[in-house]
């Protein structure tokens, strides 16, 4: 018998429709990808089970040609039948082994493959690696290679607890685990530790196993099947050293949550511990990670070598409050920033953004924890950067598109200015200037400028496949000048609850004031470092090296959570903010008053997504008198200004339990939305557009 054949198992509004008919798991497949896909060419989308997902590329990108590729030739004739497209193929081949010419495809997705080429092959996980060397070599130079699939938890014990209903199915599972092999080496050991006090089971495992059972505990109708398969085989650190040595350049590296498993299957289900007794979060559902095969010669990593000179392009500045006397920190950067977004139409109304495409920010990769598990790639997918000096605007966007993107004065049709902002206005003074640029679509551009679809950036930014925010918000700008609807939301939202509070709406325009004076003795609350950071080939040598300076908290995280505080009365929704005096608007604006989305930089102990749930629920009743009665993450987390900081923020919408608020200010979303791009505070524009887009249909 074959390995493979134990698991045989039996125009833009147009667009639009067909993304909003997809079930949920696909929608966001296609999403995770739209970040690294280009907007045409060819992309093997490998094991591809019934064809959906091929389709939904397909149908998606009518540009690209996809091609399913699965190991059962039934399957492929059924998947033939089921879907045409002009731009659609399948065939059947082994996904670990050569299905195409050399260097002959553009992209390669592998979504929830993989665990069956190790499952099927003795639970060997090198044939995962062998598989994705195989998949490489089919690969052009510059092409993107996409995992999305389980993750293997770092070696260690955990203590799991489980209640009276799932025990005869974890005995089960301890017995049967890697069923194919034979019996006499089938399950594994474990430890009883009695019960707690309310009768679950204390179980020490290793904490890999605890995680195979968690993720396949529900698939009781299909357990026979599923207990064949391995879910995990490489821990992130082990998918990320498989990708520098086959050449792959990471891109993005992330645990995934499924809100409806943490919700259905997750929740008050289990717990599990260190063996310290520090309780764990829970674990991820998926992962994804992304790689670009780059040349022989070009780095795949950053890795820091040493301290760098003293810092001369940032500098640390203090200001004091008037009236409270307290003192704030405050970096600087010398000029405007300019962020770029070229971009063209297609006939059938499509929006193409040309974008700096695995752009090195080796900045990010200082960033020594995060609270889900992202791991920051040095390599980044961004919108054209320029620093405005002597020259006007128009000048020096047409300079920058000519020496940065390859696009020639005759190339650009239109070009304006769109909104500003400051993305992090808590710490940084930095004011960042978006132009739009109309470029002719047959426009040849630089190596690292790609064409990638608007809408689709979008949505991967609402799952954890994009990080900048900046391209994210820009983009949604444009698509408001050019009044086409942005789409449909992927990512979780808030139930409409009614709320018995009736809130007030507030008056938008507030008294300027000037709260702040210089001040000549620091806070200690931020610190400019300056370091080198070397490239790394994939055989570990040092190509080259820079030197850049950054900005880091000295006491908090690099870690902000920045929420939207909602409530929902008499059919519409309502934001709260805050309005602060911030000595970053003072300097750009004349006035130091700021409204703001509440946000903290989080402290060291701080370590998870569900301790950082906690932590904010008291800062809300010590700050505002408001107690939260859910939250929903707003999207994956965002780096706000890359290049000077690797501070990560988590966008989190907040349902809020009001009685007498204080310091918050009520405004209806729509209204606030409306003046989207009078916001200059680049937390709060993001968390309103995001907000927007998941709750505008409820």
């Amino acid at each position: 018998m074959k390995p493979y054949q134990r698991q045989n198992r039996g125009d833009l509004e147009a667009y639009t429709r067909y993304l909003a008919n997809m079930d949920a798991a696909m929608r966001q497949k296609v999403a995770l990808t739209a970040a690294h896909l280009p907007c045409q060419g060819k992309v093997a989308d490998m094991g591809m089970g019934s064809g959906s997902g091929s389709h939904a590329l397909a149908a998606l990108y009518p540009r690209l040609q996809v091609v399913g590729v699965d190991v059962n030739p039934t399957m492929v004739e059924v998947a033939r039948q089921t879907y045409t497209l002009p731009n659609l193929d399948f065939r059947a081949g082994d996904i670990a082994q050569p299905c195409f010419e050399p260097e002959s495809l553009d992209g390669v997705v592998n979504s929830s493959v993989l665990h069956h080429v190790t499952s099927y092959n003795g639970y060997d996980y090198n044939r995962a690696a062998l598989a994705l060397q195989a998949q490489v070599d089919q690969l052009a130079p510059g092409g993107c290679l996409i995992v999305r699939d389980f993750l293997a938890a770092e070696p260690g014990l955990v203590e799991l607890r489980i209640p009276q209903t799932l025990e005869p199915l974890w005995i089960t599972f301890s017995r049967q685990f890697r069923a194919l092999l034979p019996e006499a080496q089938r399950g594994f050991a474990y430890e009883q530790r009695g019960r707690d006090e309310r009768g679950w089971l204390r179980l020490l495992v290793e904490r890999r196993l605890a995680t195979e059972f968690l993720l396949r505990k529900d698939y009781l109708q299909d357990w026979d099947q599923e207990i064949q398969e391995e879910y995990t085989y490489f821990t992130q650190l082990e998918f990320e050293q498989v990708f520098a040595r086959l050449g792959l350049r990471v891109l993005v590296s992330t645990p995934l949550y499924n809100p409806w498993i943490l919700e259905n299957r997750f929740e008050g289900q289990f717990e599990w511990f260190q063996p310290d007794g520090e309780r764990l979060d829970f674990p991820p559902t998926n992962y994804l990670i992304v790689g670009e095969k780059v040349g022989a010669d070009q780095g795949v990593s950053y890795r820091q070598q040493r301290d760098g000179r003293e810092a001369q392009f940032l500098k640390l500045a203090s200001y004091r409050q008037r009236e409270s006397g307290r003192v704030y920190d405050l970096v600087c950067r010398p000029h405007p920033t300019v962020d770029v977004l070229p971009y063209y139409l297609s006939s059938s109304g499509n929006v193409s953004v040309l974008v700096r495409h695995s752009y090195p920010r080796p900045i990010l990769t200082e960033l020594s924890r995060s609270l889900d598990g992202l791991n920051p790639s040095a390599y980044v997918v961004e919108p054209i950067t320029a620093v405005q000096t002597e020259d006007p605007l128009g000048e020096t966007v047409e300079k920058v598109l000519c020496r940065r993107a390859g696009l020639q004065p005759g190339d650009l049709l239109r070009l304006w200015s769109g909104s500003v902002h400051y993305p992090s206005p808590g710490g940084i003074r930095e004011e960042v200037v978006c132009c739009y640029a109309q470029v002719d679509s047959q426009a040849d551009t630089h190596e690292g400028i790609r064409a990638l679809d608007a809408h689709q950036l979008l949505r991967s930014a609402q799952v954890n496949g994009l990080s900048d925010h900046r391209l994210e918000m820009h983009i949604f700008g444009l698509l408001r000048q050019l009044q086409i609807d942005p789409g449909p939301w992927l990512g979780d939202a808030l139930a409409a609850v009614e709320s018995d509070w009736s809130p007030q709406p507030s008056d938008w325009k507030v008294e300027p004031a000037r709260m702040f004076l210089p001040h000549s003795q620091t806070a200690g609350f931020l610190e400019v470092r300056s370091c080198e950071f070397a490239q790394i080939d994939r055989h570990g040598r040092k190509l080259d090296s820079q030197v850049l300076e950054y900005v880091v908290p000295t006491r908090l995280q690099s870690l902000t959570l920045a929420t939207l505080p909602l409530l929902y009365h008499q059919g519409q929704w309502w934001v709260a903010l805050d309005l602060e005096d911030l000595p970053a608007a003072q300097a750009f604006s004349g006035s130091s008053r700021h409204w703001i989305a509440p946000a903290w930089r989080l402290p060291s102990e701080v370590r998870d997504l569900s301790q950082a749930r906690s932590w904010v629920g008291a800062a809300f009743e010590r700050d505002y008198g408001c107690r939260i009665e859910d939250w929903a993450p707003l999207g994956g987390p965002y780096f706000p200004t890359p290049g000077l900081t690797p501070e990560l923020v988590y966008p989190v919408a907040v349902r809020l339990q009001v009685q007498t608020p204080q310091n918050l200010h009520f405004f209806p979303l729509e209204q606030l939305v409306g003046r989207w791009e009078d916001i200059s505070n680049g937390h709060l524009r993001c968390l309103l557009l995001r907000a927007w887009l998941a709750h505008r249909s409820v």
